[in-house]
Order: C-alpha cells, then structure tokens, then sequence
C-alpha cells in the first residue's frame, strides 16, 4: 500500500472520528439544553403580539370595564373591596358637622365578622340631642352609597336647660350599625361618588305637646301677665308690666310667651295670643277709663 493511500485513509478515520464526537456531543450532552432553547423560543413566540393588536385588545375591554363602572355606579349601594375600619369615623365626622351644639355622638368599634361571602365591621353610636340631627344621622347611614346596616335603635327623650334657663327637648338614642365590605371589586366602582344624604326637615315626634318647662325671659320682654294697658296712641299701644315698666308696643311685636296680635281702637281694646308650655291662650287688655288715661286717635 503506497504512501497516498495511507494518507487518505488515515483523514477518512480522522473524520469518522470528529463525526462521532461531534455527534455525541451535540445529541448526548448538548440535547438537553437544545430542548430548553426550544422550549423558551416556543414561548417568546406564543407571547409575541403586534403592538397595534395589543392597542385594539385594550380599547375593547377599557371599553367593557367602562360600561360594568357604570352598571355599578347606577346601584343605589355598593359594596367596598377591602375597607378600613377607620372610615366609619371619617363619615360620621362629616355627616355630623351641621350638627347642632346640643347634639353629641360617640363612636365604639365592636367586631368584625363575615355574613356569608361578605365581610362587615359592627359599630355602636351613642349620644344625644335635637331629633332632626338624629333623623339626619339615621338617614345618612341608611342612603350611603357604601352599604351600611342599622341593626337596633333605642330611644329615650331627654330635657337639658341651658345656661340662661331655657329647656332643650332633646333625644338620647344608641344605634348599632353593621358597615360591609368585599374582599374582591366585583361590587364595587372604580371611582366613588356619594349619594345625596341631606335629608328633609320632619316634624318633632318627641317634642311634648304640653310642657312644664317654660323658657325665662331672657330678652326682658313685655310679661303680660299682670300687665295693664295705659293708652292708645296711632303709632300702637302703651303697656306697663306688673313691676312697673312700660312699653310701647304695635301689631305683631313680640312679647314674652307670644304675640300682641290685635290693637281695637273702636272698644280700645289690645289683644294677645300667648304659648305657655303647650297651651294656647288669647289674653285681652281693655283701657280703663280712670283719671287722665284715654284713648289718642
């Protein structure tokens, strides 16, 4: 065998060689890295969007969002997802700045349960004072646009006197309140907006209709118990009270307890309609027709 035949043989063995390497490398140590390759450029692939397509996906479902926001904001209620206890105290705090002085109303945080698949924090409110404020307070919980519960109410009335001495027919109440909320949004708006929680005046159900407490004349008003009518005059009526003081009065001034209503010059006569406590009385003051007193026409 000659010298260029050996050679040839020898690069065809060479090759078989580096075949078998190769391939044993490439199939044997490198397949499991191959197959990892693969499998993350069939990801990228399946994750790749155009971007214009991308855009259109998410005008349509801002769309769908927008119109389930407004199905909720239409509810009368909703319910929060995840609200804090705190915020009952912050509402409280803004429904009660209208508040009379008279009015006071404290807060007590009680417990934290769950109602089926809702969550809901319980409150007790307590205090006292004028009914209106109580009827604005009980109407604001019950109108919230964030759903709020009043499980029991107790009501009791209540007379406080202020400094000068005047009665307050007051009403002291407890209330407990159930405040829910969600542990997902599916109830609730993406923006909050509250309803209207003002609530028209109501009559006083707890004011007595007769009462013993009868405020005290702190404007010094003309008493017309005891009163006497002095004259008559064009511009109204001269009047002195029982401890000697006089007045002059006209249709319609106040006096204490009511009203001088009427002044009757033809019987020279002043009439006044008065509230004492409940009870309503018409009191007439004729002039007497002694010595100098008479009537100026």
């Amino acid at each position: 065998m000659n010298r260029k035949i050996k050679n040839t043989l020898a690069l065809v063995g060479l090759l078989i060689v580096i075949l078998i390497v190769g391939g044993a490398f490439i199939f044997i140590f490198q397949r499991g890295k191959i197959k990892a390759d693969e499998l993350k450029l069939q990801q990228l692939k399946a994750n790749h969007y155009n971007p214009a397509q991308l855009n259109s996906e998410y005008q349509g479902l801002s769309a769908k969002a927008s119109v389930l926001d407004s199905v909720l904001a239409q509810r009368k209620f909703n319910i929060p997802q995840n609200l804090s206890s705190i915020s009952f105290y912050n509402f409280l705090n803004k429904v009660s700045n209208s508040f009379s002085p008279n009015t006071h109303v404290d807060v007590e945080f009680m417990a934290q349960k769950k109602d089926n698949e809702f969550f809901y924090y319980e409150y007790k409110i307590s205090g006292g004072g004028d009914y209106g404020n109580l009827f604005q307070l009980i109407y604001a919980i019950e109108q919230s646009k964030e759903l709020k519960k009043i499980k029991s109410v107790t009501l009791n009335n209540l007379v406080s006197t202020s400094k000068d001495g005047t009665p307050n027919f007051l009403v002291s109440f407890t209330i407990t309140v159930d405040v829910y909320y969600s542990s997902d949004n599916r109830f609730a708006t993406k923006e909050y907006v509250e309803n209207n929680l003002s609530a028209s005046p109501i009559y006083d159900v707890f004011y007595p209709l007769i009462r013993n407490q009868i405020p005290p004349n702190v404007d010094n008003l003309l008493d017309v118990q005891g009163a006497k009518l002095l004259a008559l005059i064009p511009q109204g009526a001269f009047i002195a009270d029982s401890r000697g003081n006089t007045y002059l009065l006209w249709e319609g001034q106040q006096v204490y307890l009511g009203y001088l209503t009427k002044i009757d010059y033809e019987h020279n006569t002043v009439n006044f309609i008065l509230n004492k406590g409940g009870i309503i009385e018409n009191v007439n003051l004729t002039l007497e027709r002694q010595g100098t007193s008479k009537t100026i026409k």
